[in-house]
């Protein structure tokens, strides 16, 4: 019989399950994200009208970038990749990005202006694709691109994103080759890649040597924990991909109860009445505590998230150029915030249930050839299938 400790060392790691990742995105100027999309585009056109030192110092050149820098086009971006210097025309249409596990942002996509973009990442990022992102124990999910960072800054761990297809069009998986057969000869039917990440995201524990995801020797355990994982990535995902936008049942939906003061400075929570206290007068219920107390990397998620939006800048910065007032578009987003820390709150308790039964351990999938991966599947795949514009206009060969 193995014992706890054996048990703990022997549960395979999603770094073997899923061998290709990427390390979170490293932007190098903080201005080049933010909570909305008009704030990006007046930050832009601020630096291309600016002139000389004052333009470099708006800029905020770094190592890996300054205006000078010669670099390729992000892969499905049409931005320039002429020197910056001389750049004078439009901003790019800023994209949606999640930021964290929980933030979804607004990102200028100029490979001119982001120190380490990942564009391996960028390479494959399509309608088919799912990312999983790392975030301590728990694993979040998105069809938007993840940077991956953490909330707890340098303190917390930053998250390895993990392309579920190697390639565009849902084409192979980032699995451990013989994963999915060795499953579906366990538990008696097909399992594709998409059932596994459910299985990941509801399974995923803490272990010394990273995430792991217990594999069951059961059937009808491995069939709750992928609906379960489904349920947990249905929500993650915000009705995209056709499905439905988060709601909780209709007494439990949070409203505005009393409206939010025009420059709110604060956030609070009122236990009593469930409600969150934002600028001392603006009121929102009805908050469960647990969406409340959310934490991911020892950070509050819903305090995370404010901060983001209303914490000082320094005078003179791009970063300064925000909002005057508070957007009714992120009023909306609050609530639907709210709303998903509330339903994946209620659906952790069923997690513990997967540990019930039988294993499928490391050792089996090693002596079954599987693991370890081979090292090449750590590396992205070549992409071969269109041209990508590199420094100055000619056509980068991949």
């Amino acid at each position: 019989m193995r014992t706890v400790t054996a048990l703990a060392e022997d549960v395979p790691l999603l770094d073997d399950l899923m061998p290709w990742s990427v390390a979170p995105l490293r932007l190098g100027r903080e201005w080049v994200m933010a909570p909305d999309a008009a704030s990006l585009k007046a930050r832009w056109n601020t630096l291309v009208r600016s002139v000389g030192d004052e333009r470099d110092a708006l800029f905020r050149p770094t190592r890996a970038r300054s205006q000078r820098s010669a670099v390729t086009q992000l892969p499905g971006r049409s931005a320039a990749t002429g020197p910056f210097a001389k750049e004078n025309g439009r901003c790019p249409e800023p994209v949606r990005v999640l930021h964290g596990a929980f933030d979804e942002q607004w990102l200028i996509a100029d490979h001119r202006l982001i120190d380490v973009a990942r564009p391996e990442v960028w390479r494959v990022l399509d309608e088919r694709q799912l990312f999983v992102v790392e975030h301590g124990p728990r694993l979040a999910v998105s069809v938007l691109l993840p940077d991956g960072r953490s909330p707890g800054g340098r303190q917390g761990r930053p998250g390895r994103v993990r392309p579920l297809y190697r390639r565009p069009g849902g084409l192979e998986p980032n699995l451990a080759p013989g994963l999915t057969d060795l499953l579906g000869e366990r538990y008696g039917h097909e399992v594709g890649a998409e059932e596994l990440a459910a299985w990941a995201v509801a399974a995923a524990q803490p272990s010394p040597a990273g995430c792991a995801v217990p594999l069951t020797g059961d059937a009808d355990v491995w069939a709750s924990g992928v609906a379960l994982g489904r349920e947990m990535t249905r929500v993650m995902l915000r009705g995209a991909r056709g499905g439905e936008r988060p709601r909780m049942p209709g007494g439990r939906r949070p409203y505005v109860r009393a409206a939010l003061p025009p420059r709110p400075d604060s956030i609070g929570y009122d236990p009593e009445d469930e409600a969150l206290v934002i600028g001392g007068t603006g009121r929102v219920s009805p908050v469960p505590g647990e969406a409340w107390h959310f934490e991911l990397s020892g950070v509050r998620v819903l305090e995370h998230w404010f901060e983001q939006r209303t914490a000082p800048a320094e005078p003179g910065t791009l970063e300064a150029l925000r909002p005057a007032s508070w957007p009714q578009e992120w009023t909306s987003e609050l609530l639907e915030l709210i709303t998903v820390l509330a339903l994946l709150a209620e659906l952790e308790p069923r997690r513990e249930a997967l540990a019930e039964g039988p294993r499928i351990f490391a050792d089996e999938l090693r002596s079954a050839g599987i693991l370890p991966p081979p090292r090449s599947l750590r590396r992205p795949a070549s992409v071969l299938d269109h041209e990508e514009e590199g420094p100055g206009g000619q056509f980068a060969l991949l």
